[in-house]
């Protein structure tokens, strides 16, 4: 199943999102990896208000989740990257949130895949050398 495709702009990134949006329903897990500035939270921006919410969406480096209510499901949007143990994703109830009926999304997955469940969305983001995102999809 993997797909790919490519956003050169900020606005194009957030639409690619919203676009993502449609193919997800409650309990889905988005793994999203790429190194700082690939767009991975303009992503997410886009992606959550495809599922209707009108939230403002940042990043979750300091808080390591946010969440956003109002759309068709809450979104639970992880930040991995300041973790350095999996015993630390325990420690704010990762399993809970997996049992959680809404959207998980998880920037840098890439740290801990073993906690990521079956089924999950894999995007990796990589910047070009002229600056356009190139995006591939896959299913874990």
């Amino acid at each position: 199943m993997d797909e790919s495709f490519q956003a050169a702009t900020e606005a194009e990134m957030i639409a690619a999102g919203r676009s993502f949006a449609a193919r997800l329903r409650a309990g889905d897990v988005v793994a999203l990896d790429g190194d700082l500035g690939a767009g991975k939270t303009h992503f997410c921006k886009g992606l959550v208000a495809g599922l209707g919410s009108n939230e403002e969406v940042t990043s979750p480096t300091f808080a390591l989740v946010q969440e956003y209510q109002g759309g068709a499901w809450p979104v639970f949007h992880f930040d991995w990257y300041r973790l350095e143990d999996a015993a630390e994703l325990q420690g704010i109830g990762w399993d809970d949130y997996l049992d959680e009926e809404g959207v998980i999304l998880v920037e840098w997955s890439e740290k801990f895949p073993a906690m990521l469940p079956p089924a999950t969305y894999v995007l990796a983001f990589r910047i070009l050398p002229d600056g356009v995102r190139h995006i591939t999809l896959s299913r874990r």
